[in-house]
């Protein structure tokens, strides 16, 4: 069987449904529903159970489960303002170590999620040689849980038995549940709808003009496709960035969402919360080289592409779940 922690959430239901297209249904699904709408993202995926994380981290460390192919680990709280630094290292950190070193005594195959949010404000680069330890300065307690779990892993060796990844901003369907945490392109749509305008900071740094702060946007389905790939491949180990390599504006992402909608563009640039304007990141770009030579093939979808097959065939449709 495959256990998928987080697995009701946005890329860990992306994934169940990924799986179940290979055929896979033999999946336990590990998450906490509590009062969210994550159980949509549930509905009209094969798997054998739910399971609470609270209850499932006992249970697997007394060996009710017998015959794990692999844990996709990607169960996380991933709200980057979240201040309670003791829950995140409870639950990004320590929970992922402890699983970690549970496959590695049990021959299991651990895919788990860092995140670019490790890399801070960028000034030092987004190489994911692990190698050696991490000199990045995550600018949020979220991305410091996130990294410590990498330094652990590097420093004990660990790295080199498992698969960590470092996603960039990922973006698609069933991400209805994330409230403040939704992407851009989710809270764009729903602007336009409303307001026939989209709403983007402004930038406080000479060099980049407003809307013209610029990510790594990854289609979500890309994700699932890496996954997959990941766990066909068992020799694969490390830590990995998942990003498309090529960092596209705010504006970019703007345009092709009114272009998805059919709409006239119209921008309007506001003020960066002050709370956020010290912990802002202005520049992420994946660096690829390492994950292609792993032997991934670099298919990534265009951001106009990935953003129209998202509004046409997912928000336009009553928030669709994938």
């Amino acid at each position: 069987m495959i256990i998928v922690t987080g697995g009701a959430g946005f890329i860990g239901s992306v994934v169940v449904s990924y799986l179940n297209a290979k055929g896979r249904d033999d999946i336990i699904i590990v998450d906490e529903l509590g009062k969210t709408e994550k159980w949509k993202n549930l509905v009209g995926k094969r798997y054998e159970e739910y399971i609470h994380k609270d209850r499932f981290l006992e249970e697997l460390l007394e060996g009710s489960f017998p015959k794990i192919d692999a844990i996709i680990h990607m169960g996380a709280c991933s709200s980057t303002t979240e201040l309670d630094a003791d829950y995140l290292y409870q639950n990004n950190t320590e929970y992922t170590m402890t699983l970690a070193e549970y496959c590695l005594d049990q021959g299991i195959r651990f895919i788990f999620a860092s995140s670019a949010a490790t890399y801070g404000d960028g000034s030092e680069g987004y190489s994911d040689d692990h190698q050696e330890i991490p000199k990045y300065r995550p600018l949020n307690m979220y991305g410091y849980s996130k990294q410590l779990m990498d330094e652990i892993a590097i420093r004990t060796g660990l790295i080199d038995s498992i698969c960590g990844l470092r996603f960039f901003n990922v973006y698609g369907p069933n991400e209805y549940h994330k409230d403040d945490m939704t992407s851009v392109i989710f809270n764009s749509y729903h602007q336009i709808k409303e307001t026939g305008k989209v709403k983007l900071f402004k930038s406080y740094k000479e060099e980049y003009g407003d809307g013209e702060q610029k990510r790594d946007f990854v289609y979500v389905k890309d994700v699932a496709k890496i996954i997959w790939w990941l766990l066909n491949h068992p020799e694969i180990n490390g830590i990995y960035n998942v990003g498309t390599g090529f960092a596209r504006s705010w504006n970019d992402l703007a345009n092709a969402v009114f272009a998805a909608m059919e709409k006239e563009v119209k921008i309007e640039y506001i003020e960066m919360p002050e709370h956020l304007q010290g912990k802002y990141q202005y520049f992420t770009e994946a660096e690829t080289g390492k994950i292609i030579e792993a032997g991934w093939k670099k298919d990534f979808t265009s951001l106009e592409d990935g953003v129209k097959d998202y509004v046409q065939k997912y928000l336009m449709k009553g928030l669709k779940v994938y």
